[in-house]
């Protein structure tokens, strides 16, 4: 039995993961702040918040609250450090917001582990993002592994959504993104998620803390947040489709993401949360497939039976990256973890359970009309 903390415990991934462990019988607590964002406006009866107080202790409260940290962190031997802000887009005009909770609560949390005489905790595994690598990593003729920049405001505005990099004459194949490519992020998100881990990586083992980064992919399932409009197009596109209401595609629809399922993420979690030979160690977690926009619409069409109309807009969003993909060959060979659920399969999964959640209108259009305004949707 091992006592562990879980913050942003009663989120989507750590109310399924706090679940798993008391099931394995660990003692688990878990410290989150409830955002209306994430558990809807009545957050104090969210389905999340009720899975997690069904696994342990739930302590209400923000992981930028010293005193309330300090208390939290007293007699715990891992924590599991989820408690962060999420969405790519919100990120870029919401900067102090992002910065305070995601770098601020970190180093709080190390600042408390440096300082507070209690030594209980002995691993902490942080919770990082393939946000931090920026555009993936591709394979030109000429150059070798590249990492694109940025793609060019004007380049998009002309419908050139692949990127580019200088020299490469026979075009680019994207390959998988490993733990040791560049990391160069496109959004302050990423930029906090990297901080982050660094902070963990680099301080951690100066207290003589075992610690483990994750990076994650596009995680969903059962669970995730149907009303946050800044996270999940798979939640997004499925309240569209319920609603009998057309879906615009931004770019061409063949931007790609790794799409990985709640119960691969919470297996490879819990797992080295638990395994020494994870520590020290930075892994992708992910599916390591590809999974185009246009793909995802139509596999959802297909779980809900219903379609809608589909409008390929050529909108973007500034800051978005055109695809990413992981790269698992580590976590395979050190851990001997693999993705269990394919998308089709996750996504009637997820399909079956939404069926069973109230309709809501959701804030979709008003953050997209918020993001015209902060001149980030093109």
């Amino acid at each position: 039995m091992t006592r562990i903390l879980i913050t942003g415990g009663a989120g989507f991934i750590g109310s399924r993961l706090a679940t798993a462990l008391n099931a394995d019988g660990h003692t688990v607590t878990m410290l989150d702040n409830l955002l209306p964002q994430v558990h809807g406006v009545d957050s104090r009866n969210s389905e999340l918040l009720c899975v997690a107080r069904a696994a342990g202790d739930v302590v209400v409260g923000d992981i930028t609250d010293r005193q309330l940290l300090q208390q939290t962190l007293t007699g715990q031997e891992v924590v599991i450090h989820l408690a962060a802000e999420t969405g790519t887009g919100q990120s870029m005009y919401e900067i102090e917001r992002y910065s305070r909770v995601n770098v601020g609560g970190t180093a709080l949390l190390l600042d408390i582990l440096a300082n507070n005489g209690d030594r209980s905790v002995t691993k902490v595994v942080v919770a990082s993002s393939r946000s931090i690598y920026g555009e993936g990593r591709y394979l030109s003729e000429e150059l070798g592994y590249v990492y694109p920049e940025t793609r060019n405001e004007l380049d998009l505005l002309a419908g050139r959504f692949e990127p580019t990099v200088p020299g490469d004459k026979s075009g680019l194949k994207l390959v998988g993104t490993s733990e040791d490519s560049q990391i160069h992020p496109s959004s302050v998100y990423g930029i906090t998620k990297h901080t982050q881990e660094s902070l963990i990586m680099t301080v951690g083992p100066t207290l003589g803390i075992a610690t483990v980064a994750l990076r994650y992919q596009n995680v969903y399932g059962p669970g995730q947040s149907l009303s946050n409009p800044y996270t999940g197009i798979l939640s997004i596109f499925s309240t569209l489709i319920r609603q009998g209401k057309g879906i615009n595609v931004f770019e061409d629809g063949l931007e790609s993401r790794d799409f990985v399922y709640i119960d691969d993420v919470v297996r490879a979690t819990a797992q080295t949360a638990l395994d020494p030979r994870a520590d020290g160690q930075v892994f992708n977690v992910g599916s390591g497939v590809g999974t185009t926009v246009n793909t995802v619409v139509d596999e959802l069409m297909h779980a809900y039976g219903r379609t809608v109309p589909v409008e390929i807009t050529g909108n973007f969003r500034l800051g978005d990256i055109r695809h990413n993909v992981a790269d698992l060959t580590r976590v395979r060979e050190v851990l001997g973890f693999e993705p269990k659920v394919d998308f089709r399969t996750g996504v009637e999964a997820f399909a079956q359970w939404v069926q069973d959640q109230e309709l809501t209108e959701g804030g979709y259009e008003a953050s997209l009309q918020e993001m015209r305004e902060k001149k980030l949707l093109k």
